[in-house]
């Protein structure tokens, strides 16, 4: 069954101003209704989405990210740790050693 693009539209507008609306009388951090509002947007986003795509083979620019899982936040601290710079100068110079030097000329 497709919705028709306009009433999704609609719907889209009603579901941003409520998210916008717990964004800014949130009472903390975690507050729930924040969490259900972002919920009921990313749902109307996808109906207008696919509803334009049906109806008219036309999308938006935009696209929704997918959900993170709390192992990949784990993954993102370990990254943290690690210092790039300094592996980069020891594989640097693991080349350098290795590299043939060039013929002096007498």
């Amino acid at each position: 069954m497709t919705v028709e693009p306009r009433a999704a539209l609609d719907r889209l507008i009603a579901a941003l101003e409520a998210h916008h609306h717990a964004v800014a009388t949130r009472r903390s951090d975690d507050d729930p209704a924040v969490d259900d509002a972002y919920d009921v947007l990313a749902d109307a986003y996808e109906v207008y989405e696919e509803s334009l795509a049906t109806v008219f083979g036309e999308v938006t620019p935009f696209y929704l990210a997918d959900e993170v899982d709390d192992d990949d936040d784990e993954d993102d601290e370990d990254l943290e740790d690690i210092d790039f710079d300094d592996d980069l100068d020891e594989a640097e110079e693991s080349v350098e050693e290795d590299e043939p030097q060039p013929a002096q000329q007498r």
